[in-house]
């Protein structure tokens, strides 16, 4: 991957965008702003929802996501965006947002770079340029205020489980163990090694190998 910085910009090329993204994540301390365009999460390095979201919100970082209207009837988002609200983020869609984009702490901007043919970023640049991030500010402020809150009542009532189904599956597919996963979900390995079992009969995946291939093909693991 090659790095190059000019002045106070970083431009990150699109070989590991999501570990550049998450970088800056990991270093916010107050709030983060949230503009996604797309509904799925599959190869964009700017989408609605991030593991590390939910460390952030435990630790009091602040959250307002903005996602399109379609996010209320998508599986996989809108579950992901359940699990968020009860961690106190706060969510409003409105019919189209007009930019894929991450604030952080008002001082950082993460903005893509290129499209690929899904129409999701190619990569991301990250900005500190004071312009930049006010601008992007002041865009995400005006959709934010046209834009209708979305609850955590108004998503489906197993949302909660399916994103911790799905935060498990994305564990395993990493390289966890069943005891790590368990550690890290805070359940016993038993009820890790039941989920994984209900999983594989709903994805129709007779080893944890094809329920990882299977669940990665419909966008099911977390990024």
């Amino acid at each position: 991957m090659t790095i190059t910085a000019l002045d106070r910009i970083n431009h990150v090329e699109a070989a590991k965008p999501a570990r550049n993204a998450n970088a800056a994540l990991a270093a916010a301390r107050s709030e983060v702003l949230v503009m996604s365009s797309g509904t799925t999460a599959v190869k964009n390095p700017i989408a609605a929802v991030r593991g590390i979201d939910r460390d952030n919100l435990r630790r009091g970082v602040r959250y307002r996501v903005l996602v399109p209207d379609a996010a209320r009837v998508a599986p996989v988002l809108s579950a992901q965006l359940a699990a968020l609200s009860v961690a106190g983020a706060g969510t409003r869609t409105v019919p189209a947002v007009p930019a894929d984009a991450l604030v952080i702490d008002r001082s950082v901007a993460v903005l893509p770079v290129g499209r690929t043919d899904l129409g999701t970023p190619a990569g991301v640049a990250v900005f500190r340029l004071a312009s930049v991030v006010t601008t992007t500010v002041e865009l995400f402020e005006r959709v934010w205020a046209t834009g209708a809150p979305l609850t955590a009542s108004e998503l489906p009532e197993t949302a909660e489980m399916c994103a911790r189904e799905q935060e498990l599956l994305s564990l395993l597919a990493a390289g966890h163990t069943d005891a790590a996963a368990a550690d890290r979900l805070g359940i016993s390995v038993r009820t890790v090694r039941r989920t994984v079992s209900v999983i594989m009969n709903r994805l129709g995946a007779r080893s944890r190998f094809m329920a990882g291939v299977k669940a990665a093909d419909r966008g099911l693991l977390t990024p």
